[in-house]
């Protein structure tokens, strides 16, 4: 599991890291960003994945996410991979929400997509391993969030795997893929005409099927130009109250879907997320 280190800048007492290295989920090469605050020798801190939104890499929560203060401040580690594979031999769609930057957290099936496009594992299995086995991490309290794309992907990576992670929270997810343009696209095209293969990448539909969360916290803005069409944040919040699960889902009065919005809140998360870790 080697990586190479692409750079490394100290932060709040801390360093914050790009590193690559070969997928074999993917096979290509991979990025990903992880910030490490200040700590004791041989101490191992609790670990906060961040999954980005379409056409996002780890660079995009990296430069305008603001968590670096709030991370070294709470002693965790940030995580935030990229959103899908890269690379002249991996295909692509004209579209910004198909195909390279818009893996949407799947392991397709259909092809040309099934060779690389498998984030699911990726994110699920092959880099976990890898951030053990770089990183001074303590991998029994992980915590997950996620933007718009990525907050489907944290929300159903989390309720997919019950008990692995602590905390799971997202910014103005995609809550429900099986009923939103952006969803019917995605899955349609990695995973294939079938709509119940759809339902393990549909939160709402994975909670209406048992699954469950201790807890879980939710902000979306109402200026959201994607909260109508895409979002449909009253699906999750329906969801979470016929199930009886916990749920805070909070709409932030004139906040959009941009990292203006994210960066307001990230601070919160974190903190929320440090409380259960």
């Amino acid at each position: 599991m080697s990586i190479e280190t692409v750079s490394k800048n100290k932060s709040f007492g801390g360093v914050q890291g790009v590193y690559k290295h070969r997928s074999s989920a993917t096979g290509t090469d991979m990025t990903f960003a992880v910030y490490v605050p200040e700590h004791a020798p041989g101490a191992k801190l609790p670990v906060l994945w961040y999954l980005s939104g379409l056409t996002c890499t780890h660079a995009n929560v990296m430069e305008k996410g603001e968590y670096r203060r709030a991370c070294a401040e709470r002693g965790v580690i940030f995580v935030a991979p990229d959103t899908s594979p890269r690379g002249d031999d991996v295909p692509d769609d004209e579209g910004y929400d198909f195909g390279k930057g818009a893996g949407f957290y799947v392991d397709a099936t259909q092809e040309p997509w099934a060779k690389h496009f498998r984030m699911r594992s990726y994110i699920e299995q092959e880099l976990p391993e890898l951030i053990a086995a770089q990183f001074p991490a303590d991998m029994a309290r992980q915590g997950i969030t996620g933007h718009s794309m990525g907050g489907h992907g944290a929300l159903t990576i989390a309720l997919r795997n019950p008990g692995r992670f602590k905390s799971t929270s997202a910014f103005a997810p995609i809550v429900s893929p099986l009923n939103c343009p952006w969803g019917e696209k995605a899955l349609g095209g990695y995973i294939g005409a079938d709509r119940s293969a759809w339902r393990e990448y549909d939160a709402c539909a994975l909670i209406e099927d048992g699954a469950h969360l201790p807890d879980l916290l939710v902000d979306q803005g109402t200026a959201d130009n994607f909260l109508d069409e895409q979002l449909k944040t009253h699906l999750l919040d329906e969801a979470c109250r016929q199930a009886d699960m916990p749920a805070t889902i909070r709409m932030q009065e004139g906040y959009d879907h941009s990292y203006f919005f994210i960066s307001t809140f990230m601070a919160e998360h974190i903190a929320w997320h440090a409380e259960r870790l």
